[in-house]
């Protein structure tokens, strides 16, 4: 291809990625709590879905060591935390979508598909019991619902990897790994909720 040629292409599609940023900052601008044509979601939740999303990945896949089958992070305590202070549904997707990218990125992509399944219930089984849409928060039921999300995510990546690799034992393997992994996430999350509640309101 010749400059001749690349110039005009180029420009085209500098003018056309202009335009489309501009459309997306309208839409922010009119329409931030009303639902995106087509979607069930506002800009408002897809953006914060994104932001907590990435939170989740990085969490998840900076700090993490080695364990059987895969590795160990402080992406679950991001997940109880985010659960607790934002708003139901982009939390919800923010833990799964999060965590899955984690896998993809780190080349774990047999796992990415139970990830998402994984995450997603642990994220609402803390939603469930804890409950943060009520007023009075209950420490001790907050966490009773870390330890049973924990218990579930322990559970269910074992039962997956026993599945993935056709042996109950590579499943149990993960097992000891994932506990104290889940004791060091909840720790971490009761530590730092009590603060973060009182520094950080999301609403939409």
């Amino acid at each position: 291809m010749g400059i001749m040629t690349f110039c005009p292409t180029l420009s085209g599609l500098i003018l056309q990625s202009k335009k489309e940023v501009i459309v997306m900052s309208s839409l922010l601008k009119e329409t931030p709590n009303k639902p995106i044509a087509g979607l069930k979601f506002t800009a408002r939740e897809l953006c914060l879905c994104a932001i907590m999303s990435t939170i989740v990945f990085l969490m998840t896949f900076i700090p993490k060591i080695p364990i059987p089958l895969g590795y160990a992070h402080i992406g679950d305590a991001a997940i109880f935390l985010i659960v607790l202070l934002a708003p139901k549904r982009p939390a919800l997707l923010a833990a799964c979508i999060g965590s899955a990218l984690a896998d993809f990125i780190g080349g774990f992509y047999l796992w990415i598909m139970p990830t998402l399944f994984i995450k997603f219930i642990m994220a609402y089984i803390v939603y469930v019991i804890a409950k943060p849409d009520e007023d009075k928060f209950s420490f001790i039921k907050t966490g009773i619902a870390f330890v049973i999300a924990s218990l579930w995510m322990t559970a269910g990546y074992v039962a997956f990897g026993a599945l993935i690799y056709d042996s109950l034992a590579a499943g149990l393997a993960s097992g000891y790994g994932l506990l104290v992994k889940s004791l060091v996430n909840i720790a971490a999350a009761l530590l730092a909720l009590p603060s973060l509640k009182k520094a950080i309101i999301i609403k939409l």
